[in-house]
């Protein structure tokens, strides 16, 4: 009972304390602010545990790099993880560029991907996208709303209660009804697709009751709950993602082409193959930019 107070103690001062930090954050210039926590981290990381999982994971997927090619991409690791942490702050800054908005904060969309949303607009039909730890993650779910289309996410929430609190306040608005990942997602999520919503989903994590696929060469855990919700509703798959620009605070977003689900010997919805099909389409994102994806978790176990 002690160990249990002492705990909700310590999360609420570290709650107040990170919310604090939020608040200041956002008063503060979006860009000069990265910058400076891009360079703290890229010193401050390889200090930290996680630069040996990253280091390792690496080695592991790019055998043919030298030690000072990893460590340089680690370094852009760390770089990027540290903009990230400022621009959660400012996700109500970002806006779509072409849509009135010319600002510093525009996300940039090729003319393939501006008309991809526009032939997934006029469809009436709503899809299912998937995305990976790449660049700043959150802005996909950004665009998406910012371009009018009713959309969910499904989402993990931090364990930390007032953490979990102000990070929902400022994501609701920015990227429509965020789904909490549990026992009732799946079912919640069909009913969304079924309503006529986009579903949104990060899918390049660890998942130890997930399919097996191959990624990087190396069997990996994934969650199937893309490719089961795809078979259930016959929504059509595509990829989200964003990259970060040289100037370390632009971007650009891409809309991908349709993935096509694996059909099995029978014709019927292969549910592990689609999820290699999804994956093999992030490991060739994450290979055009390594140091912006989020080698330091255990993707391999």
């Amino acid at each position: 009972m002690a160990r249990r107070r002492r705990k909700a103690l310590l999360d609420a001062a570290i709650g107040k304390l990170a919310v604090g930090l939020f608040q200041t954050a956002k008063r503060l210039d979006r860009r000069r602010m990265a910058n400076l926590a891009g360079a703290a981290l890229r010193r401050a990381g390889p200090w930290l545990k996680e630069n040996r999982i990253g280091r390792d994971n690496l080695r592991a997927a790019f055998p043919e790099k030298s030690e000072r090619e990893i460590e340089q991409i680690l370094a852009g690791v760390w770089d990027n993880l540290g903009r990230m942490a400022i621009e959660f702050m400012h996700l109500e800054e970002f806006r779509v560029a072409g849509s009135g908005d010319s600002s510093p904060n525009a996300v940039m969309l090729s003319p393939e991907t501006a008309q991809r949303y526009e032939r997934i607009r006029k469809s009436g039909q709503p899809v299912i996208a998937f995305a990976s730890h790449l660049a700043n993650w959150e802005l996909s779910a950004v665009v998406v709303k910012q371009l009018g289309f009713p959309s969910a996410v499904l989402y993990r929430p931090p364990n930390i209660r007032p953490i979990s609190e102000a990070v929902t306040r400022l994501r609701t608005p920015l990227m429509g009804e965020l789904v909490q990942n549990g026992l009732a997602a799946p079912v919640r999520l069909a009913r969304l697709l079924q309503a006529g919503v986009h579903v949104g989903m990060l899918v390049d994590q660890h998942d130890m009751r997930g399919v097996e696929v191959t990624f990087f060469g190396r069997p990996a855990r994934s969650n199937p709950l893309l490719a089961m919700l795809a078979r259930q509703t016959g929504c059509a798959i595509h990829g989200l993602r964003v990259v970060r620009l040289p100037d370390g605070n632009s971007f650009w977003g891409e809309l991908s082409e349709a993935v096509e689900p694996v059909r099995d010997a029978q014709g019927g919805f292969d549910i592990q193959g689609t999820m290699q099909a999804i994956n093999t389409v992030i490991e060739g994102w994450v290979r055009e930019h390594p140091e912006q994806w989020l080698w330091l978790h255990r993707r391999w176990r």
